[in-house]
């Protein structure tokens, strides 16, 4: 209070200076007779110009100690505190704003602190070295963590700069291996390649003039879910309530159910057989047919996710007053009146989802719209030849690389840390942000999903990765942050690994130290 005291005084003569005319005014325009009272005993009735008088001198009063002690100000009307900002801002300031000049700021502005800091980790703002890590020194950092034991006999790895895409470290870094969930990346950029993040997935109901039949067709959803809270995600309910509204309109309480699930083509049981993992792909399934109340991660699925999904919408209908008849699988004509829709969020969405938590149901149904983008069959085959044709459309290093499947389940799988990191860095391309949904998807260490119970000893929330794990593989691909503020993009593959909790240990080290 002293200090505004002190700083609004020597201003206060000024500024009431400049207001005494504006005052004088304002009293002579509010001036009228006196009013004289008929018993002086009354108590007086104060006047609404008197009121307007007091406030307005007591407004203006306000007004001048509250811009004065805001300031100061300079001669132009301009706070010197924005002065100040705008010449910090033509020349480096804080930790380093990138900026250049020779205008003299006296107070530059202080740079704001990374938004994730690792546990126990440095807390100041990161820096802006112009110079990538040294080579040499990143060897001697990485060689002897990733020859650890529990990496087994087969590994490879890569570091790239994503600024200029120079590697800065390799070990067998074209050595195609089995990439476990780490393919889950290339699917991302292909379907985002291939259909652009604003891309979305509807699934509607239609109603066949001639037959009177009411058709559920599928539209390759994989999010699609009969919870009563959808979270954002295109809900069954909704269209169960639309079509009932519909059907009401027309006059229908009774109909014909069916569903179309032809939009994909092919097997819909993945070569690894019946798996908590994978539900059997479908273009119509209700919460990837999971039989709990789960979203994510290992769960019983149901045999057949479409007729689930079918059953629970006749319900739904139902509730709404619409009976119908046991549904069965048909397909809808092209004179099929459309009813009602609802459509999923932006593919950029299910791209992130995908990546936080392994969704292998996402990844292998957009393996099978990128297919159809890419005039092939939606089915494992189709949607694996769409992806390698859209790698190889971005001019991607793609000697070794098969793809048989779109979540890197299927053990033949083969990527290298080469392609990986290259993935990483196109994603990271200012000139290509359709593509940036495939950096923001990756799980964030120590805070969502895979990654979130690791890194809780130094790196959390400084690494950023997608994990890859099946029975003697271990994957880690993502980028990091170093002290120095360089994006680093790596990849780091490990086959015939014996202890699947010490691998992961050990590719953790790896990517803390990049990090340092």
């Amino acid at each position: 209070m002293v200090r505004i005291a002190n700083a609004v005084r020597p201003r206060l003569p000024g500024a009431v200076t400049a207001a005494g005319p504006r005052l004088a005014r304002l009293t002579r325009a509010v001036r009228v007779r006196p009013v004289h009272l008929p018993r002086l005993s009354r108590p007086r009735t104060v006047r609404t110009w008197q009121y307007t008088a007091g406030a307005a001198t007591a407004g203006l009063a306000l007004a001048v100690g509250v811009v004065t002690a805001a300031g100061p100000w300079d001669a132009n009307g301009q706070r010197t505190a924005e002065r100040d900002r705008a010449a910090a801002l033509e020349r480096s300031g804080g930790a380093d704003h990138g900026r250049s000049g020779t205008a003299a700021a006296p107070r530059p502005a202080p740079s704001a602190g990374p938004v994730l800091t690792g546990l126990g980790g440095v807390t100041s703002a990161v820096g802006t070295k112009k110079s990538a890590p040294d080579p040499t020194a990143l060897s001697d950092v990485l060689k002897p963590l990733l020859d650890a034991p529990a990496l087994g006999d087969t590994r490879a790895a890569a570091v790239v700069d994503v600024a200029t895409g120079e590697q800065l470290y390799g070990a067998d870094a074209g050595r195609a291996l089995t990439p476990a969930s780490t393919t889950k990346i290339a699917t991302a950029v292909a379907a985002l390649s291939a259909l652009g993040p604003d891309h979305r997935l509807t699934t509607r109901t239609a109603l066949e003039p001639d037959t009177r039949e009411l058709v559920l067709v599928g539209g390759g959803d994989p999010t699609l879910t009969a919870h009563a809270r959808t979270g954002g995600w295109a809900g069954l309910r909704a269209l169960a309530a639309d079509t009932a509204k519909e059907l009401d309109r027309r006059g229908i309480r009774t109909i014909t159910l069916s569903y179309d699930t032809t939009l994909f083509t092919g097997p819909a049981l993945h070569p690894i057989g019946v798996n908590d993992n994978l539900a059997p792909v479908s273009a119509l399934t209700a919460d990837e047919g999971r039989t709990d109340d789960s979203a994510s991660g290992p769960a019983p699925r149901v045999g057949d996710p479409a007729a689930d999904a079918a059953a629970k919408f006749a319900g739904f209908l139902k509730d709404a007053g619409v009976t119908t008849t046991p549904p069965g699988p048909s397909r809808a004509s092209t004179r099929a009146q459309t009813l009602a829709t609802v459509t999923s969020p932006p593919l950029s969405a299910l791209v992130e989802r995908m990546l936080t938590n392994s969704d292998n149901d996402i990844a292998e149904a957009l393996a099978r719209h990128t297919a159809l983008a890419s005039g092939q069959p939606a089915s494992f085959d189709g949607g694996a030849e769409a992806i390698a044709t859209q790698l190889r459309k971005l001019g991607l290093p793609m000697a070794g690389a098969a793809f048989h499947d779109g979540s890197g389940l299927d053990r033949d799988d083969r990527l290298t840390a080469d392609l990986l990191t290259a993935l990483l860095v196109k994603a990271g391309d200012p000139r290509r942000p359709g593509l940036r949904p495939v950096l923001t998807g990756l799980p964030v260490a120590g805070f969502t999903g895979t990654l979130s119970t690791r890194y809780a000893d130094g790196a959390s929330g400084l690494v950023r990765a997608k994990t890859g794990t099946l029975t003697g593989v271990n994957a880690l691909a993502g980028t990091v942050v170093d002290r120095n503020g360089r994006l680093l993009a790596f990849a780091f593959l490990a086959s015939n690994t014996a202890d699947a909790a010490a691998a992961q240990s050990a590719l953790d080290k790896a990517a803390t130290a990049l990090a340092g």
